[in-house]
């Protein structure tokens, strides 16, 4: 929503204030089930690991927009599912060079890892992709529910506690994250709300 002004030329690039007030909720939310892991530092490979997140939830809803906006400035007409083949076709020199340093790195991967790798690559990467494409693309011309079509990454977070509980057996989450992830849902409601209301 932020780089809505380097992106656009016409009404869309204003940022709308209820807008942004509901997302740093939400960012805020975010920010406590991150620091909510029981008051532990980060160390190094969190900080990474928290840096390219942040860069990921930021460029993958760009690349959206960037696409949609060429596609209505070409006239050229693409689905959902294939504009998500096309960024994934475009993104693949970069996953072989991850996925080489990886193997130099740390070898072939475990039964368990690919296992796990399938299934997020099934459920994040493709239904859920398609489906956030899917939806981006109805309101391409609404900010306000374009906006809460992209603060919907922010329940992948919520998700991923709860699945890491109940599959994982990682530890019950203290008060703190559960009070973001309140946030964060309540958030994603308003902004349902504040859409269904502008459109």
């Amino acid at each position: 929503m932020l780089c809505a002004p380097f992106i656009y030329s016409d009404s869309r690039k204003r940022i709308p204030r209820v807008a942004l007030v509901i997302a740093i909720v939400i960012l805020s939310g975010v920010f406590l089930m991150q620091v909510g892991r029981g008051g532990e530092p980060l160390d190094a490979m969190a900080w990474i690991a928290l840096v390219c997140v942040l860069v990921a939830a930021v460029a993958y809803p760009v690349g959206n927009r960037l696409l949609l906006l060429h596609l209505e400035r070409t006239g050229e007409r693409l689905n959902a599912t294939q504009r998500v083949f096309g960024m994934t076709l475009v993104s693949q020199p970069l996953w072989w060079i991850v996925a080489g340093f990886a193997w130099y790195r740390s070898g072939l991967p475990s039964a368990a890892h690919v296992g796990l790798a399938t299934g997020v690559a099934l459920s994040a990467g493709v239904i859920a992709t398609i489906l956030f494409f899917q939806a981006t693309g109805m309101v391409r011309h609404h900010p306000v529910a374009l906006g809460a079509a992209e603060a919907m990454q922010a329940v992948e977070l919520v998700f991923a506690m709860l699945l890491g509980v109940t599959f994982l057996q990682e530890s019950w989450p203290p008060f703190l994250a559960w009070i973001g992830a309140l946030l964060v849902s309540g958030g994603i409601a308003a902004f349902a709300l504040v859409a269904a209301r502008l459109r």
